[in-house]
């Protein structure tokens, strides 16, 4: 049986998976807003309850934000805080009493598309989240990769490539730099957009209904989006070639993305003919915590 965990700000979502992929058991609870040991107190008590339910131990992946830094071997680049300088890996392990793994949520995401989702059987998978931040992760063969400084797939934080000239003055990022994929393609990013463009406040989410209803300026906001998600895919085919790229996150839902984006970013790809496929998630919201699980795979 395998445990994943999907460690997220306000939740804490546990399921166990049999070999096959089949949920056997699942079991959420909020984030405790104290002090980090009672974040490991209740991943602790999730996996619990998780066996509890089956009646079976089982091997536990975590997604978690933020990665383990390979320089000290402490969480770095988190937005949940209470994380940050403490060693996630080893705390639990004792906790536990076993070995855990740990990845990115967006790697996370990657594997469950990978293993046994919409890229199933790919070799190369590239996830993307396009939600509140605009993360990445790769799979390959169905495993995750994390990279010499655990950053692999992080290309939110690139700046947008081949950018107009309207593009030159958008806000600094959260990072500090300005430019980046983030300020661009994340759910805020289209929304500001929007509004700096039409003087109307609305959210990613009302933007796309109403292009769908045919609204003209709402239809217009998500043509940048598009040719902007076309030149940010486009310099990672460049980059890693992946056979599928998979979408999550929010933006995910947005019908217009998988024929528009692939009918343009052969633009932007340095080849005769692009053969990667764009695709929805299979398991959305389940995703994550999917991931996790399978962090340990007959593959690992």
């Amino acid at each position: 049986m395998r445990i994943g965990i999907d460690l997220g700000g306000t939740k804490i979502e546990g399921i166990a998976l049999d070999d096959r992929g089949h949920e056997l058991a699942r079991h959420r609870i909020a984030t405790p807003q104290g002090p980090y040991e009672q974040t490991i107190a209740a991943i602790t008590a999730v996996v619990g309850e998780l066996e509890k339910q089956t009646g079976q131990s089982g091997s536990v992946g975590i997604g978690t934000p933020g990665a383990l830094s390979p320089a000290t071997g402490l969480i770095k680049n988190a937005n949940s805080t209470r994380l940050i300088g403490h060693a996630l890996d080893r705390d639990l392990e004792a906790a536990l009493g076993r070995k855990v793994r740990i990845a990115n949520d967006a790697n996370c995401f990657a594997v469950s598309e990978a293993v046994d989702g919409a890229a199933a059987g790919a070799a190369i998978v590239f996830g993307v989240i396009l939600g509140t931040g605009c993360g990445g992760g790769i799979a390959i063969d169905g495993k995750v990769v994390t990279g010499a400084n655990a950053i692999a797939g992080e290309w939110g934080h690139n700046p947008l490539p081949q950018p107009r000239a309207e593009e030159m003055s958008v806000p600094v990022c959260y990072c500090g730099r300005v430019g980046c994929i983030e300020t661009f393609l994340s759910g805020p990013g289209l929304a500001r957009d929007h509004a700096a463009t039409t003087g109307d406040a609305l959210t990613a989410a009302e933007i796309v209904a109403g292009a769908d209803r045919g609204e003209e300026k709402a239809q217009a906001s998500l043509d940048r989006y598009i040719d902007r998600l076309a030149r940010a895919l486009g310099s990672v085919i460049n980059i890693l070639d992946p056979d599928c790229i998979v979408l999550g996150g929010g933006m995910s839902n947005c019908r217009q993305l998988y024929e528009r984006v692939p009918a343009i970013w052969g633009r932007y790809i340095f080849s005769d003919a692009v053969s990667t496929r764009l695709l929805p998630p299979k398991h959305g919201d389940s995703s994550g915590v999917r991931g996790a699980a399978w962090l340990w795979n007959e593959k690992s």
